[in-house]
């Protein structure tokens, strides 16, 4: 691996949590490896590790110190053909090779080792229901949505719908459920001729009802936690971590969130009494998470839904929250968030993809 390529692994541990997530980002192997002034390795922090720390404090601007692992594993240069053991022998799928100084000089990933990137079979979410809300008309993204229904609109040559489906597909999942209403015959006649192993039942609506009024409508067949999604989404994550994470978490209601970070244009001006100026900060940087509209939810809150009501996700998240129960986010990165909903962010989907715009 060559210096610079290194680089993009390694940070210091002053670096804060959010700057963090971004370099795990751009590396997209979900590893930073900690040095100090010297360059000598002393930790290591992976995306898990960032978010339980998020879930456990919701602290974006803590250093990086209090989260890593201060004894990462490591093989020496002269160890360096014993990799592929070292790695299977302690479950670890990045491994820093390192001089005497414990300097890095080179990380061995597990996919070059030659070692299954997805390991066993695995298949967390074989009986579990996903719902993908596929009824709205799609008004942000018109003249599109003149022609087609927002959940056929090709992001690449693949409708976005398919794409999602596809997505759970690859840990199990094969029940599906679509809410459709705005040009519904044509997404159930796409779809009649494309389904091969998995079953996609239509729950139609005869007015709008949101993105959880119509889950009232397929309550009876809803009997354990299931997957809420909306059709113009794509998350890219452990969709059966997600799933554990809420079966442990004791959360009513899961919600997947993203980071999302918003320069602003201009230079902040910060003021005491009297206006007095005392500090200003040019074109600072604010960082949130935002709701994606991928939820999980227990069956038992189809009875905290109206019937025959325009009643969405939100609706629902601020009735628990009011009532004190369990409501709880998954954090996910920025870049593992790709939106649809408009035509810059469809644009960036489809670059993300690395797909060519028809």
């Amino acid at each position: 691996m060559k210096r610079e390529e290194l680089g993009r692994f390694l940070i210091p541990q002053t670096v804060i949590v959010v700057e963090a997530m971004q370099r795990i980002d751009s590396n997209a192997k979900g590893i930073l490896f900690v040095v100090d002034e010297s360059e000598k390795l002393i930790g290591v922090v992976t995306d898990g590790d960032i978010r339980r720390w998020l879930i456990q404090t919701g602290d974006l601007q803590g250093e990086i110190s209090h989260i890593m692992n201060k004894n990462p594993k490591v093989i020496t240069c002269r160890e360096r053909k014993r990799a592929k053991e070292y790695m299977e022998k302690y479950l670890i799928t990045a491994l820093p090779v390192v001089t005497k100084e414990n300097r890095i000089k080179d990380i061995i990933f597990k996919e070059e080792e030659g070692g299954e990137e997805n390991g066993e079979l695995n298949l967390p979410l074989l009986e579990v229901p996903v719902v993908i809300m596929a009824g709205g008309k799609g008004t942000r993204l018109y003249p599109y949505t003149k022609i087609l229904p927002k959940p056929l609109i090709p992001i690449g040559d693949i409708p976005i719908m398919e794409r999602i489906i596809n997505e759970f597909r690859k840990y199990g999942a094969e029940d599906f459920h679509a809410t459709v209403n705005y040009r519904k015959s044509m997404i159930k006649s796409y779809f009649s001729d494309n389904i091969s192993d998995y079953t996609l039942n239509y729950v139609e609506e005869d007015m709008p009802l949101g993105t959880a009024g119509s889950l009232t409508l397929l309550g009876k067949e809803l009997h354990k936690p299931f997957i809420v999604t909306n059709c113009d989404i794509l998350i890219h994550a452990d969709y059966g971590d997600i799933y554990r994470y809420h079966l442990e978490s004791g959360n009513e209601l899961t919600m997947v969130t993203a980071l999302k970070n918003i320069v602003v244009p201009y230079g902040v001006v910060h003021s005491t009494e009297k206006g007095r100026i005392h500090s200003m900060e040019e074109k600072p940087k604010l960082s949130y998470f935002v709701n994606t509209g991928m939820y999980i939810l227990n069956p038992e809150l189809l009875s905290d839904i109206p019937e025959h009501t325009l009643f969405h996700m939100t609706d629902l998240a601020d009735k628990l929250l009011k009532e004190g129960r369990g409501v709880g986010m998954y954090p996910i990165s920025e870049e593992s968030f790709l939106d649809m909903g408009e035509f810059e962010e469809m644009r960036r989907m489809e670059e993300k993809l690395n797909l060519k715009a028809e």
